[in-house]
């Protein structure tokens, strides 16, 4: 009898810790939601800001410096939270930081200056940071480490919901109540009168930030309120290895993350150049407003969004490495011919590089920590820090935009590719413990 209650009581504890990940990874497909509804509403904000506050490409560009540079800063500190604490902490502690930067758009929009916009970025994206960095190895914790990198494909593949609310968000509630005067005729105006029309655009920037703060917080809530178990997650086996230095040294030493590094570096910048600067690039080559030229950035979310779902499927019969490079050389060659071809073709070459972009960061992310265990957590960090290429290549872009145009700036994202795919090249030429 005893022996029998007492695998009632085992069979009624696991099917507890059964439900609550389940619910957990629920839980996490809203996290990963959540952080592209912030990255894709902000991508418009370069166009946004140089228009409202009459300055160059190059300027308003620092609108994804301080968003990815804040993604460099925090990420090691997350992963520092995770290892002394849990998964959960960090996620909670990225969203409550996540949460007061999303709220802080709304002083911002009454102080009226690009600095203070630029604040509440940071903070918005230091907690996306954390949240982000114990995230995706939360989530492939959640079962065997053999399909780790499937499961955070699927995981991911709910980002592009929310990449594609935030375009939206962008296209209907801050595009169209663009004022529609001109730098001239803004440099014409009365200091009262550009006053007004600058608080009218930025009421429309800080609507849906402020919305976004209030969703962060009942996400905060659910999680808070669910216990999770930490099973599955990492463990430190000994003293030595709680070591900061050789942890570092045993990553640098391998090759497959610490070059997998370098090529979410160039991942991310692909992804930011290309989704930053699209409406620049159809204004040119098609001409219409920035509403009508958004639209085309939706169409290109959208195709992310369905390719990531298709990916994740075909990534159960071909191996990841070999999609990753295949689509890494299609992406090279649409930047190069939106490059050669600035006309209608050469905008839908451009919103067809978003299926090449749709399995890279996950399909990078999980090859890099395969087999890390108990440095998984800090090799996270270094994956996230890498989303610095977000913050450095489009200043690069925007320079060249600035000097010669944006056809021509498409040569950034077209060399980034070039680098991703040499990277899936060195995985299908080396031996990997399980083909990966």
């Amino acid at each position: 009898m005893k022996f029998e209650k007492s695998e009632r009581q085992r069979s009624t504890k696991a099917k507890f810790v059964y439900s609550n990940m389940r619910i957990t990874f629920v839980l996490m497909l809203a996290c990963f939601a959540a952080w592209g509804v912030a990255a894709n509403m902000t991508d418009p904000l370069v166009k946004v800001f140089s228009k409202i506050f009459t300055m160059s490409t190059f300027q308003a560009a620092l609108v994804q410096s301080c968003y990815y540079g804040a993604y460099f800063c925090l990420a090691l500190p997350a992963a520092f939270i995770s290892k002394r604490y849990s998964y959960k902490v960090g996620v909670l502690t990225g969203l409550g930081l996540a949460t007061i930067g999303a709220f802080a758009f709304y002083p911002a929009s009454l102080m009226m200056t690009y600095g203070f916009f630029l604040a509440a970025l940071f903070i918005l994206a230091a907690g996306l940071s954390i949240l982000e960095t114990s995230a995706n190895p939360f989530v492939m914790s959640m079962g065997p480490e053999k399909s780790a990198t499937r499961r955070l494909n699927l995981a991911q593949a709910f980002n592009p919901l929310g990449t594609n609310l935030g375009v939206l968000l962008a296209a209907t509630l801050i595009l169209p109540n663009l004022n529609p005067a001109t730098a001239a005729q803004r440099a014409a105006m009365s200091p009262d009168a550009l006053s007004a029309v600058r608080a009218a655009e930025l009421k429309a920037v800080m609507t849906p930030y402020v919305g976004m703060a209030f969703a962060l917080l009942i996400i905060w809530v659910a999680i808070a309120l669910i216990k999770v178990p930490r099973s599955n997650e990492p463990k430190v086996q000994d003293a030595p290895n709680t070591n900061f230095r050789s942890t570092l040294r045993r990553l640098l030493a391998n090759r497959h993350y610490s070059w997998g590094v370098v090529a979410q570096f160039f991942n991310v910048a692909a992804q930011t150049c290309v989704w930053t600067f699209t409406i620049q690039y159809v204004q040119e080559a098609i001409g219409g407003s920035e509403a009508n030229a958004g639209q085309y950035l939706q169409y290109s979310l959208l195709v992310f969004l369905a390719s990531r779902f298709v990916m994740t499927w075909v990534m159960g019969f071909v191996r990841p490495t070999i999609l990753l490079t295949a689509l890494a050389f299609l992406g090279n060659i649409l930047c190069v011919y939106a490059i050669l071809s600035p006309d209608i073709s050469g905008v839908w070459a451009v919103v067809s590089i978003s299926a090449c972009l749709s399995l890279m960061f996950p399909t990078i992310y999980g090859v890099a920590l395969y087999g890390l265990g108990e440095d998984t957590k800090f090799g996270a960090a270094g994956l996230v820090m890498a989303i610095l290429g977000g913050a450095v290549m489009p200043l690069v872009q925007g320079a060249l935009m600035d000097a010669f145009g944006a056809a021509f700036s498409y040569i950034t994202p077209a060399i980034c590719f070039l680098i991703v795919a040499g990277y899936g090249l060195f995985n299908l030429r080396t031996v990997r413990a399980v083909r990966m």
